[in-house]
C-alpha cells in the first residue's frame, strides 16, 4: 500500500471516531423510495426491487482509495447474494465540481471498465445521501423487504480490513445478509464506515 493511501486510512479512521451515522435513517426505520439515473442512462427506483428479499445500498465513488480497494468485494457481494434475493445498488453522491473524477461520464467509464453487474446510480442533488445519513465511501445500508417496506437492518462498513480482503475476519455485510436470509436478527447492526468523506456541494 502506498504512503498516500496509508495517510488516507489514518485520516479516515480518525474522522470516523466522531460519528457512526450522522443523521438520516436509523436501524429499524423504513426507507422512502427514490429514483436515480443509472450509468446506462435509465432510471432506477427502489420500488423496482419489491420482489427482492432486500437491497444492499452502497454509497461509493470513483476516486476514493477505499472505494477502489472495495470494488471487487462489492462485485462479489452482488455475485454471492443477488441469486439469493439480496441485490446491490451502488450510489455516487459526490459533487463532480469538487472531484471531477466522480462525474457521471466518469461513472459510466468506470462501470464499463469494471463490468459492474449492478446499478451504479448518480445522486446529483445529494438528497439521497442526506436522507440515508451517508458520510463515507464506501458506506453500506442493508434494507430488508418487509411487506413491501424496505427496513434498515445494518449500517456501516463492508468488513474490518480495507487493505486486505483476505485478512478481514469480520465480514459485516456478509454476516448480516446471511442472518437475514436465515430469518435471524442481525447481530452487529451498526459499525463505523471507514473511507473518504462524501464531497458535498459548496454552498454559494
Amino acid at each position: 500500500m502506498t504512503k498516500i493511501v496509508k495517510l488516507f486510512c489514518a485520516a479516515a479512521l480518525a474522522l470516523a471516531t466522531f460519528t457512526v451515522n450522522a443523521g438520516g435513517y436509523q436501524i429499524g426505520e423504513t426507507v422512502k423510495s427514490f429514483t436515480l439515473k443509472n450509468v446506462n442512462g435509465k432510471m432506477v427506483s427502489l420500488d423496482d426491487y419489491k420482489k427482492s428479499k432486500g437491497v444492499m445500498v452502497i454509497f461509493t465513488c470513483n476516486h476514493c482509495p477505499f472505494s477502489k480497494m472495495y470494488e471487487q468485494r462489492i462485485i462479489d457481494l452482488h455475485k454471492t447474494y443477488t441469486a439469493k434475493g439480496y441485490d446491490v445498488v451502488a450510489i455516487n453522491s459526490n459533487d463532480p465540481k469538487v472531484v471531477p473524477e466522480d462525474s457521471y461520464d466518469k461513472m459510466v467509464d468506470l462501470a464499463r471498465k469494471k463490468k459492474y453487474p449492478f446499478p451504479y446510480l448518480y445522486d446529483e442533488t445529494q438528497d439521497i445521501a442526506r436522507a440515508f445519513g451517508a458520510t463515507r465511501t464506501p458506506h453500506v445500508f442493508i434494507l430488508a423487504n418487509e411487506g413491501n417496506n424496505f427496513v434498515i437492518k445494518y449500517i456501516g462498513a463492508i468488513d474490518n480490513n480495507a487493505e486486505d480482503a483476505k485478512a478481514a475476519d469480520k465480514k459485516y455485510v456478509n454476516e448480516s445478509v446471511n442472518e437475514l436470509l436465515a430469518g435471524k436478527e442481525v447481530t452487529t447492526k451498526q459499525t463505523k464506515a471507514i473511507g473518504c468523506s462524501i464531497k458535498w456541494k459548496v454552498q454559494e
